[in-house]
């Protein structure tokens, strides 16, 4: 094999397909990538066997082939590389080595037998529809806040994607809990999506395709069977297992007649949540709200730092009551309402809240309330 490609294109495409391999590998192969050169274009190739990228590059293809290399290595090698630079990549066969060119600089790599390489299941992905990239980043960024980390809880590692009713209509639905609050978010219902299975995409596919999608405004491709699915973006195809188990029925811990209604605004209340949080020395940085008329009074306190309390103006004509949230959890759910506004919906000190855009009724929060 033997190819020059621009410093610029191929460091763009490694960019995203080293991040897909872990820095410690049992098997040696995975931390390889595969370049395949076909006639002038270079695929690279990445998997952890969940989960697999592959990004096409244009290239000038002197003669044709396959290797592999250590991702990382490559990866920090072409991006310490003079910009504008050309980059020859030539396979050295009897010595099981790859070497790379750019100007003054000549670097022998190790490589590993292509063949050795795994790939990825095929198989049949029945389901087929598209998405804007800004429409699937959206939901993306509105729900996955609220991915569990916790591993014994595998099928809440993850968010979940089906299709739903509401109010009558078709959508395609996102949502992501963690036991202590959850995120739900909905768009119309792309058609070819009306029978899709409901499919949990694992956290580091999300991660991974969020970084994809955040950089083009195109149309996705989303194909999905039961086990797997297939996002396509141009020249990139990221395809993952989806994680196998049973996502809870979150509709039954979404409330229905909270009755006590605040109004706030976003900004205000996110920055004097942050305010008074500081003082909060505790892992949970509990942060207690009281309200009565049209205000709202934030207080925290630790034995180490002291206390802090801070009065802002809301609309709230309910009974008065006092609740404690995680201020972490309210900063998250606030970063991302898009409104000037935030709505809560609170029934009483120990039931979970729901939180609302005011000014986007797709997106909804709930959020346990925890002891102060």
């Amino acid at each position: 094999m033997k190819l020059t490609i621009e410093r610029a294109a191929l460091l763009k495409a490694l960019a995203h397909v080293q991040s897909v391999v872990e820095r410690r590998n049992t098997i040696p192969i995975l931390a390889n990538i595969l370049i395949e050169a076909q006639k002038g274009k270079v695929s690279l190739t990445a998997t952890d066997m969940d989960l697999a990228i592959v990004e096409g590059v244009v290239a000038d293809v002197a003669k044709t082939g396959t290797i592999t290399v250590q991702a990382h290595t490559l990866y920090d090698i072409v991006r310490k590389l003079q910009e504008g630079s050309q980059i020859g990549i030539e396979s050295l066969t009897e010595k099981g080595q790859v070497s790379l060119r750019a100007g003054r600089s000549n670097f022998s790599l190790a490589s590993l037998p292509a063949d050795d390489f795994p790939r990825m299941a095929g198989g049949e992905l029945p389901h087929q529809f598209e998405l804007a990239a800004p429409e699937l980043k959206g939901m993306i960024d509105k729900t996955r806040f609220a991915i569990s980390t916790e591993e014994t809880r595998y099928y809440l590692n993850g968010i979940y994607l089906h299709a739903a009713q509401s109010s009558g209509i078709k959508v395609l639905r996102a949502v992501a809990t963690d036991g202590h609050r959850l995120a739900r978010v909905e768009m119309a219902l792309p058609s070819g999506a009306e029978n899709i299975p409901g499919v949990i995409l694992p956290r580091k596919a999300v991660i991974e395709l969020h970084k994809l999608i955040s950089e083009t405004d195109a149309s996705v491709q989303v194909s999905l069977s039961e086990t797997r699915v297939r996002f396509t973006l141009g020249d990139v195809t990221l395809t993952s297992k989806l994680i196998d188990g049973t996502f809870p029925d979150y509709e039954r811990v979404i409330p229905v007649g909270n009755d006590k209604v605040m109004e706030v605004d976003r900004v205000e209340f996110a920055a004097a949540v942050d305010r008074v949080a500081t003082i909060s020395t505790d892992k949970s940085r509990a942060v207690k709200l009281s309200l009565t008329k049209n205000q709202l009074t934030l207080t925290a306190s630790s034995a180490d730092a002291g206390a802090a309390e801070e009065e802002i103006a809301v609309r709230y004509a309910g009974a008065p009551i006092e609740i404690g949230f995680n201020a972490r959890y309210l900063l998250d759910i606030a970063e991302q309402i898009e409104g000037d506004g935030a709505r809560f919906r609170m029934a009483d000190a120990a039931a979970p809240t729901l939180v609302e855009d005011t000014a986007d009724q797709s997106a909804l929060y709930v959020l346990m309330p925890m002891r102060v």
